[in-house]
């Protein structure tokens, strides 16, 4: 096998020494050239830095980092609230339809005859009428009130008056009146409550049983008030009357009297509590 010869030692030394060495001519060089520089920089007048822009740029990547992370915030509720639904709400089932049945027809309204009532609980009807308005109580019997007093007229075509302020009635304390007109088919009772602003029931009982009545009043509560009750076919014995209170306590009351077949007007007076 051939082998290339050893290099020369000396050639190599030489190459190193050239390479390691600079001449004064070099030095020289890099010395004009240093110079060279820094007179033209001083000729150079360095511009303003950009701020402004930099200002800018730095606002945007912000209001892009939070458009980006408001975004998410968005999507991530959004999912949340899907998934709670879908948690939450039941699987609907399947609606069955049923029939209607349909409610029976309500039995045909009718009007009953008055029938005796023994409760003791129930007001009677309550009516607030003008001075002189006339209510009709039964067939050819009209009621009407004034401010001095009860009136009421018959089939026969007369009038009658029942005062309460003739000082024939005491005013102080409570008490009820009674009045009977009769005709062939019905009798009529009437009469006037004073003494009172608690007056809500007025019962008149007989053999028959016992009926409640209607009261009437003027505004303005004056103290006193009337009643009527109208009885289909003639009464045959007297009639007692009580006056009570919305709490079933006895105001005042009358006893009946014994009389039969009343072909006129009658009147038991008056009676107190």
């Amino acid at each position: 096998m051939m082998t290339d010869p050893d290099p020369d030692p000396d050639s190599n030394s030489d190459l190193q020494a050239t390479a390691g060495t600079e001449t004064p001519a070099d030095e020289a060089g890099e010395r004009w050239l240093h110079t060279a520089f820094a007179e033209a920089g001083r000729d150079i007048a360095p511009g303003p830095l950009p701020l402004a822009a930099v200002e800018r740029a730095g606002r945007a990547r912000r209001v892009r980092r939070v458009a980006g992370l408001t975004a998410g915030a968005t999507l991530l509720a959004a999912s949340l609230a899907v998934t709670t639904v879908h948690v939450l709400a039941p699987e609907r089932q399947p609606s069955v339809a049923t029939p209607a049945v349909s409610a029976p027809p309500p039995p045909p309204a009718s009007t009953p005859a008055p029938t005796p009532t023994t409760g003791r609980t129930h007001p009677s009807p309550k009516r607030i009428v003008r001075p002189g308005e006339r209510i009709t109580a039964a067939q050819g019997f009209e009621l009407w009130l004034t401010e001095d007093g009860e009136h009421w007229s018959t089939p026969e075509g007369g009038e009658n008056f029942r005062s309460v302020v003739d000082g024939n009635i005491d005013r102080s304390e409570p008490g009820v009146s009674h009045q009977i007109e009769s005709s062939p088919s019905y009798t009529y009772h009437s009469g006037v409550y004073y003494g009172t602003e608690r007056a809500a029931r007025v019962e008149v009982g007989g053999e028959d049983g016992t009926r409640t009545a209607t009261l009437l009043e003027l505004p303005g509560r004056p103290g006193w008030g009337a009643w009527y009750l109208a009885v289909p076919g003639r009464a045959t014995a007297g009639s007692a009357v009580t006056l009570y209170d919305r709490a079933g306590r006895v105001l005042a009351e009358l006893p009946g009297s014994n009389w039969t077949d009343p072909e006129k007007s009658s009147s038991t007076g008056g009676a107190r509590g």
